[in-house]
């Protein structure tokens, strides 16, 4: 017997699950209802009252469609389907009044309000309101909030949604927002004039309904419709966010969320939406060779050829750096393979196994944290090393999941249960999992890079691979670097790691691996965006373009291939970095088999065919690590600033003033309340 449920919505039928509310039910059909509070994310608030619809025999006044469900409605008296109105005339009535209250105080500053052209409030003025207003009063003054340097506020313009409100405290998880006061004294605030501390906090711009809560970096920079909006995907952390770059001419001017329910549904992290500073400060747009222990501006020719005649007959290192896209990835392979060199993409020294897919990816999905009904992290903080997927787990936690860590105690948004901070707690885990075996419930263990970065990071990571089999759950490997397992399904490894890379190197060809200190001695060919650490240790620079300026492939921390599309172009005489690769194999005499992006993906594919199903999480089988003595080291976490990780992060003054901010924080005692 089915359990939905049939109603009629303007003539449509449908059939539903009865737990829906009426405005999904209307979504189902088809049918639009205009709402400012209500968010599919979101719990339900029911305050806006722009939803109202008719329900018929019902009530003799309009229901609000976000709060009423589905199991609440009554058929007809010979059991026909109940039926619901949204544009009746009693319903175009409600709609133009709760318009008209919202416009009381509401300042009609549209021409330089930055919410113009994509505003909801606008939008359904438009659509469901009238031309005038009753009221003559003067309108109601607040004042503005100072939410820190990245969400600007102008709270005249509140209409008291408590979007904001519902997503600090359920989604981000701080409780640093509110409402304040009763009737025309009541207004959005936050506790205390805080600012926000949370790493998720831009997402409150795109949930505000109306222009009281905008960007500040972009602030008066573009209109919408002047901007190219190009669909793309994140890279300042591995989860693979999908995101929109804006572009007018050739600047990028922000970046926002695409909704994708299995990697970030729809948040980003403030790192990946305030990046775009970084993409215009510091940048390499000229070769420049070092002569005299000074670097120069050169022809690319000219850099080129001493690149070329430096790597000629000489031991070739390759390091991948956390930025790059498969193609590079697979072109420096190829390139310095075929000089009889090595590759190493592992630069943070991370032990992970070659080939083993299952062990240096996992064979979890992100959205299976959804389900879970336990939750062990190991060696990871993910509010710094994946905020939007920190949220998951917070939202897996409010659903009931146990979440368990090993490693160092972190505010991570959710209770947990410590299980202590070195390799034996884990050692005792398993051999607590041994004792009681599993319970049938669903659950998945998240392996972090500071985990299996140290000496012993192999046992840890089969260790943990152990727990996760005894245990009947599966295995997510949090990466860091959104380059690490596109370039390691395509082999850009070297067996025993980047020590065994670099010993007796001649020549280090690094590719934008800027966290890596390369030692005096080597000849260093530097390709990269920025004029960052590696710039400064090299003999050659060839100016790569940065990932919002070429189309390449990542392949997020679940294994999910995905294509990042050109919004820009690189400045200056900075070219593609495949196309740096393809152009110095010329000079060196062995060219690489490849004159376009797209040859260059079908030998890529040739070769790694799981590589050609976009968006698509292939199934990694589960081959377990054997087991080794681990050290008796506490693990540490991959890195404590979130925003200095990569360097488009150390380029933009944003970052910049984020992580002096978030180190005030952290050195000012605060007074007890």
């Amino acid at each position: 017997m089915s359990n939905l449920k049939k109603l009629i919505i303007d003539g449509i039928e449908v059939e539903v699950d009865p737990a829906m509310t009426l405005i999904q039910a209307a979504e189902v059909a088809g049918v639009e209802i205009p709402r400012f509070c209500y968010h599919e994310r979101l719990t339900i608030a029911g305050n806006c009252r722009m939803c109202l619809v008719e329900v018929v025999g019902g009530p003799p006044k309009p229901a609000a469609s976000c709060a009423m469900q589905v199991r609440d409605l009554r058929g007809g008296p010979n059991g026909e389907p109940a039926v619901v109105k949204t544009n009746s005339p009693m319903v175009k009535k409600a709609r133009e009044g709760v318009m008209e209250f919202l416009l009381i105080n509401h300042p009609l500053d549209c021409p330089i309000c930055d919410q113009g052209g994509e505003c909801d409030l606008q939008d359904q003025a438009m659509a469901y309101g009238i031309d005038f207003s009753r009221y003559r009063e003067p309108k109601r003054a607040s004042e503005d909030l100072n939410l820190g340097p990245l969400v600007a506020t102008t709270m005249t313009r509140c209409i008291s949604c408590t979007r904001c409100v519902r997503f600090t405290t359920e989604v981000a998880g701080i409780t640093q927002m509110g409402q304040t006061g009763r009737g025309e004294d009541a207004e959005i605030t936050s506790y205390l004039n805080m600012t926000l501390d949370s790493n998720l906090q831009g997402n409150i711009i795109d949930l505000c309904p109306v222009g009281a809560l905008t960007s500040k970096p972009y602030a008066f920079t573009a209109r919408p419709w002047e901007l190219t909006k190009t669909e793309s995907i994140d890279v300042m952390d591995a989860l693979g966010s999908n995101i929109r770059i804006d572009t007018k001419g050739r600047e990028v001017m922000r970046i926002l969320p695409r909704n994708h329910d299995g990697v970030n549904e729809e948040w980003i992290s403030d790192k990946t939406r305030f990046i775009w500073d970084g993409l215009r400060r510091q940048r390499l747009d000229t070769p420049y060779v070092r002569e005299n222990g000074k670097l120069r501006k050169a022809s690319w020719g000219e850099a080129l050829a001493k690149a070329a005649a430096a790597m000629a007959g000489k031991k070739v290192v390759g390091l991948v750096g956390d930025l790059a896209p498969v193609e590079a990835a697979y072109s420096l392979k190829a390139l310095v393979e075929s000089l009889g060199g090595h590759v190493e993409s592992r630069t943070d020294g991370a032990r992970l196994p070659i080939g083993n897919r299952s062990a240096y990816v996992g064979n979890a999905r992100i959205e299976d944290i959804d389900t879970a009904k336990g939750i062990l992290l190991i060696g990871t903080n993910p509010r710094l090393e994946a905020p939007v997927l920190n949220a998951r787990i917070r939202k897996a936690w409010l659903k009931g999941a146990q979440v368990g860590l090993i490693g160092q105690a972190a505010d991570l948004t959710y209770d947990y249960h410590h299980f202590g901070t070195d390799r034996q707690a884990l050692v005792d885990l398993i051999k607590q999992a041994e004792a009681q075996g599993p319970d049938g419930k669903p659950g998945v263990v998240i392996v972090g890079q500071g985990a299996i970065s140290e000496a012993d990071g192999a046992a840890v990571l089969a260790h943990a691979m152990k727990h996760a089999q005894i245990m009947g759950v599966k295995l997510l490997v949090l990466h860091t670097a959104a380059a690490r397992v596109g370039a390691m399904d395509v082999g850009a490894v070297t067996e025993g790691g980047l020590a065994a890379a670099i010993d007796g190197a001649e020549v280090i060809y690094n590719m934008g691996a800027d966290e890596v200190e390369i030692a005096p001695g080597p000849f260093v060919i530097y390709q990269g965006s920025h004029g960052d650490r590696g710039a400064n240790r090299a003999d050659v620079i060839l100016p790569g373009a940065a990932y919002t300026e070429e189309n390449g492939l990542f392949v997020n921390t679940e294994g999910r291939p995905q294509l990042a599309m050109r919004a820009s172009f690189a400045p200056g005489e900075a070219k593609e970095n495949w196309a740096i690769l393809r152009a110095l194999s010329a000079e060196l005499g062995k060219t690489l088999a490849w004159d376009s992006l797209a040859q260059l993906r079908h030998a890529i594919v040739a070769k790694h065919p799981h590589l050609a199903a976009i968006d698509t999480v292939p199934d990694n089988g589960w081959t377990p690590l054997t087991l080794r003595d681990m050290g008796a080291a506490t693990f540490r976490n991959a890195f404590k600033a979130f925003y200095m990780t990569n360097p488009i992060a150390r380029a933009s003054a944003t970052m910049g003033e984020l992580a002096t901010l978030e180190a005030q924080r952290a050195s000012v005692p605060m007074a007890a309340e």
